[in-house]
């Protein structure tokens, strides 16, 4: 089944822009790089040229003895049978981080050859890039990043229809209740089967839960023997237990980041190396305390205060051995949990929306705030509840200590505005930044 990804029209774009420069596609393993670059390289063009530097080792002897792209060129023709044309060739380098001189030689096809269209990517990326202390040609790619598949991209296989209609809001009425109860179930599917090409796949095409199940356990293992292979000895460990506590750290009513959940007697200084190594390979996101909503958000973040959730919803369920049964019933027992599944599922559909990361905000243990976006002249707060009771009173101390804008409060309830306090269906999410463009033009 072919499932279309938003990322392929950025892709276009790039491919048409005037000053155009090498890509450096990164993100988790699994989440379909280079599906995605063979299938924009069939869609957008005449011919494509792909090279790993995995599977076939001696390429890299290609980089290493010249920084001359014509040469370069000219022995590339060796290693495939696509004609390598300028503007007609899409050029693939995977698994790039297997050969220092390919990733260098981005900088020269940028300067001397910026005519061809090359794109780049590499498993773990990012965590080879700092252990092997390579040189990224910085200015001279463009950085892009390529997240799991989000709920929209989701909806837009399983219900198209369905997706048209939210695409198409241009108002903030309720939906019709028909409307709201087929994305709640749509959504249930989403937060089983996450994100993940391969489970998404398996999910849409009717091979059963069991299938969803092993195909996610698979990549669990993949990324286990990850840390093994690719960590320095003295993370592997403290990267296992790292990952392997997420859903307890998330599973808590406070769901700051704690070390004595990792292991008794933990300390900071002593994980800092393997949380940067999960961050690095796409595998967590961290979001930090706000001391203060100010502009930048960066410019008050609290380095040693923060929030871990995993890349995906459907690995993180996976990865506390939670049965797709019980968030289809809705079991009793699953209530502390299901906000931390929705949470996780919301930050996975904000990070992709905007170059700011997310933040939170806590007060004196009175108060806390899911998220606080930034938005180009303001910061609005977010909260999150995953279904239709919606007490608490975090969001009124906030907008009484910081009169903000307005307010986005998620939850199962139906989209309504009253009085600068929007409530979002959790299923819209993914279209929260028009929704709230919506909000403000006062339509």
């Amino acid at each position: 089944m072919k499932i279309r990804r938003d990322i392929i029209d950025r892709l276009r774009q790039w491919k048409n822009s005037e000053n155009r420069k090498p890509i450096l596609l990164k993100g988790a393993r699994q989440t379909g790089k280079t599906w995605i670059m063979q299938e924009f390289g069939k869609e957008c063009f005449e011919y494509v040229a792909e090279f790993n530097f995995d599977k076939v080792e001696e390429l890299a002897s290609v980089f290493e003895k010249t920084k001359d792209v014509s040469r370069i060129l000219k022995e590339l023709t060796l290693y495939t049978e696509a004609p390598i044309e300028p503007g007609k060739t899409l050029l693939i380098f995977d698994e790039i981080q297997m050969c220092e001189g390919a990733l260098n030689s981005l900088k020269y096809f940028c300067e001397d050859a910026p005519q061809y269209h090359i794109i780049a990517a590499g498993s773990l990326l990012g965590v080879a890039i700092r252990q092997k202390k390579m040189a990224v040609p910085v200015g001279k790619v463009q950085i892009l990043r390529m997240f799991p598949i989000t709920f929209k991209e989701f909806l837009g296989a399983s219900d198209e229809r369905l997706c048209q209609y939210i695409d198409g809001l241009d108002s903030l009425e309720a939906l019709p209740e028909i409307i709201l109860s087929r994305l709640e179930l749509e959504y249930k599917r989403y937060l089983i089967c996450g994100g993940m090409p391969e489970a998404v796949t398996a999910l849409l095409s009717n091979k059963g839960m069991q299938a969803v199940e092993d195909t996610l356990q698979n990549i669990l293992d993949l990324y286990t023997l990850d840390f093994s292979k690719y960590a320095s000895p003295i993370d592997i460990p403290r990267i296992n237990s790292l990952w392997s506590s997420l859903p307890s750290q998330l599973a808590k009513e406070n769901r700051k980041f704690l070390y004595r959940i990792v292991r008794t007697g933990a300390r900071a200084r002593e994980y800092e190396d393997a949380l940067l190594w999960l961050e690095e390979a796409g595998l967590i996101y961290r979001v930090f305390n706000v001391a203060k909503p100010g502009l930048p958000l960066s410019a008050y973040q609290e380095l040693s205060v923060f929030k871990a959730y995993a890349c995906d919803c459907g690995l993180l369920r996976r990865l506390a051995k939670l049965s797709p049964e019980v968030i289809l019933s809705g079991n009793s027992g699953y209530t502390e949990f299901k906000g931390a599944l929705t949470e996780n599922a919301i930050l996975q559909s904000l990070v992709p929306q905007s170059d700011v990361m997310p933040y939170y905000w806590s007060s004196e243990n009175r108060a806390e705030v899911d998220f606080i976006l930034q938005f180009p002249t303001y910061v609005v707060p977010v909260e999150v509840k995953s279904d239709t009771r919606i007490s608490g009173k975090s969001l009124s101390v906030y907008a009484n200590k910081f009169a903000p804008p307005c307010r986005i409060r998620f939850s199962m309830n139906n989209l309504k505005e009253n009085d600068g306090l929007l409530s979002c269906p959790v299923p819209l999410a993914d279209w929260i930044y028009k929704i709230v463009g919506l909000m403000k033009l006062g339509k």
